[in-house]
């Protein structure tokens, strides 16, 4: 099992956030292995893997992903796919990867991964969407049996820096109704805006299939734009850099007064969900131009100015995390109470892609949760 501490208490009341009701909009497939399974599987696989057991491991996911860099950051990615390329892996690591979300109380998920980067050992990119969808209905099945209920739905990914965007789009739409809920583009963010796949996106579109960009990340305010002109996004993967859209006019012992440019005008005014990731932020720099502490993180001013904030884990392997420790770490930073979890979580439901009716039936799940906390 994954060997994250799971219990986090709400400070002033003592709510163990775990039990809380949970959406978990960004979150990655090859970022949420358990060290145990990897090793087992590089055994399997004949890989050499940097640390013999799982503390080791555990321990030098940590070191490389506190570089400060995205780029560094995402290197630790080429261990976890060398091990994600057979059915059999894929599927293993999709049953477990629910199985961790709903002992973390969450309640539905979108998992995102990038079906290119597992096709080295044979499978064809349907093989591989089949095979994940295959562990994340086990999954859906081990909760159940456990007691827990949990939906959760695959964001298919292409590597903005490829050229296979409009190949991966046209996947995502074969699967459309065999568990894939929307598409997404990953990778490294700087100098690869989305326009690179505007065909795809296009393409996406004219299906209806509803689109994230990972945005505002590594790179700033015109990856943003591109991702809402070009892309079509709904929600912004990250877009934590959308905070450099904001001025700070003033400033009082009681408020802060802030003007808004275009572009977050528009994030703001139209309801697109930001996914942000606390830690991973801080990992990868993501808010650096505002500080290196979590209380440093744009975060609760775009709540306060009434962005739709969304709280994720990104990678929980990488990170050392789960939704429950992001959502303690909040709280401890900025002094959040159990109904400012709450908005979090129904603003993940709102922008989940699910159909309207289930979005109100998640939000009610949700409400009913806390009401009971």
């Amino acid at each position: 099992m994954n060997t994250i501490p799971t219990e986090y208490r709400l400070e002033g009341d003592g709510t163990n956030i775990q039990e809380l009701p949970k959406v978990s909009l960004h979150d990655h497939l090859d970022g949420g292995l358990r060290p145990q399974t990897l090793l087992e599987l590089a055994d399997e696989l004949e890989l050499e893997v940097p640390a013999p057991d799982v503390d080791d491991l555990t321990s030098w996911f940590a070191e490389q992903s506190n570089s400060g860099s995205l780029v560094e950051y995402l290197k630790t990615f080429d261990l976890t796919t060398a091990v994600m390329q057979t059915r059999a892996g894929l599927t293993r690591i999709a049953r477990e990867f629910v199985q961790d979300l709903a002992a973390d109380g969450v309640v539905y998920g979108e998992i995102r991964w990038a079906p290119e980067q597992h096709l080295s050992r044979g499978l064809s990119l349907d093989e591989a969407v089949e095979a994940v969808q295959a562990g994340i209905e086990q999954g859906i099945d081990d909760a159940r049996h456990q007691g827990r209920v949990i939906r959760a739905g695959q964001l298919v990914t292409a590597m903005r820096h490829a050229d296979r965007g409009l190949e991966i789009a046209e996947l995502a739409v074969r699967h459309r109704d065999r568990g894939v809920v929307g598409f997404d583009i990953a990778g490294p963010e700087a100098g690869f805006l989305a326009s690179r796949h505007r065909t795809a996106f296009d393409f996406l579109a004219a299906q209806f299939v509803p689109v994230t960009v990972h945005a505002g990340e590594a790179d700033g305010l015109d990856s943003i734009r591109s991702a809402l002109f070009d892309g079509r996004a709904l929600r912004l993967g990250h877009g934590v850099r959308i905070a450099e859209d904001l001025t700070i006019e003033r400033q009082d012992d009681e408020n802060t007064y802030v003007s808004l440019g275009p572009v977050a005008q528009w994030v703001r005014d139209r309801e697109i969900a930001l996914e942000t990731s606390p830690s991973s932020n801080l990992q990868t720099g993501a808010i650096a131009a505002w500080g290196d502490e979590l209380v440093d993180h744009p975060f609760d001013l775009l709540y306060q100015l009434g962005f739709r904030v969304t709280v994720n884990t990104d990678n929980r392997l990488q990170s050392g995390t789960t939704l429950t420790r992001e959502l303690a770490l909040l709280s401890d930073a900025f002094g959040y109470d159990l109904d400012d979890l709450e908005t979090f979580q129904l603003n993940a439901a709102a922008a989940s892609f699910l159909p309207l009716d289930d979005r109100e039936e998640l939000a009610e799940l949700i409400q009913d949760g806390f009401d009971r906390a």
